[in-house]
């Protein structure tokens, strides 16, 4: 097996600099409505919602349907579901230990089971830039790259060695050439693809959090936020009336989408919003 070598940490807490901003940076583009549980948005624009009977629907930036997932009764509910490539959406099921590759039609693929290599608990994964799969093995502490057959390509050494304590992540992003781990508690590992610790950005309890492009999205509370890596700023705004108390929000480049129950006496729907 091949191990990532190499090993140098370089830790440091980064400044962050924000300021408040009115919600007229937001305006409403769009809403859909429907059995709506869950949803989530690709970086074409693509919306992925998930309805009370588990199944996924795919639809266009236009509004139109174009796939559907409904091969549940195998599996049950998806904890998560990875569309940072639109052409192959990860469905990972944590009491399975399963990953379901789907194309992006929805169609099944394979399927990948972790135990037969072993990975007994694996809080989260996500997809790698050359369309393999990291994963976070809980049990061995190790951030792990594995293919499709789930053959384990790469592995770090044990974090509570490399960092000296374990994180739990979240959610798992690679993006231009690093990957992050997100702990709500103890922030943002940032990794390079040899293993090496980046940099610990200290973003901590938020919630929706993505990592899309040069930017990481969240929100907490009433508020919404847009930290730029390169330049280590942060951008607040304090959301619009009508997504307080939204139940989830996803972020591409220039959108907001935002999940509520009730919106101009409809039950489930999503408000889409451009902002700048």
């Amino acid at each position: 097996m091949k191990k990532w070598i190499n090993i140098v940490c370089v830790f440091f807490l980064l400044p962050v600099t924000g300021w408040a901003q009115s919600d007229s940076t937001f305006k409403l583009i769009g809403m859909q409505t429907g059995d709506i549980v869950d949803f989530t948005v690709d970086n074409l624009e693509n919306v992925y919602v998930l309805t009370s009977r588990n199944t996924i629907y795919k639809f266009d930036a236009k509004g139109e349907s174009v796939g559907t997932y409904n091969d549940v009764k195998k599996y049950g509910k998806a904890t998560l579901i990875d569309v940072s490539n639109p052409l192959k959406v990860l469905l990972y099921y944590t009491d399975f230990a399963t990953i379901v590759v789907l194309d992006r039609f929805l169609n099944i693929v394979n399927s990948i089971d972790l135990r037969k290599q072993n990975i007994l608990q694996a809080r989260a994964i996500g997809q790698s830039y050359d369309n393999k799969v990291w994963v976070y093995d809980e049990l061995e502490n190790k951030l792990k790259k594995i293919d499709e057959d789930g053959k384990v390509l790469l592995e770090t050494p044990d974090f509570r060695l490399l960092l000296g304590q374990s994180p739990t992540p979240l959610k798992i992003f690679d993006e231009n050439k690093y990957v992050y781990l997100y702990d709500s508690l103890q922030g943002v590992f940032v990794f390079d693809y040899y293993g090496a610790l980046k940099n610990n950005i200290m973003i901590s309890h938020w919630q929706n959090f993505k990592v899309n492009g040069k930017y990481i999205y969240g929100s907490r509370a009433d508020t919404l936020y847009r930290y730029e890596i390169s330049t280590f700023r942060l951008d607040e705004w304090k959301m619009p009336e009508a997504i307080l108390g939204s139940s989830a929000f996803d972020f591409t480049t220039s959108r907001l989408y935002a999940l509520r129950k009730k919106c101009e006496g409809k039950d489930n729907c999503i408000l889409i919003y451009s902002f700048r």
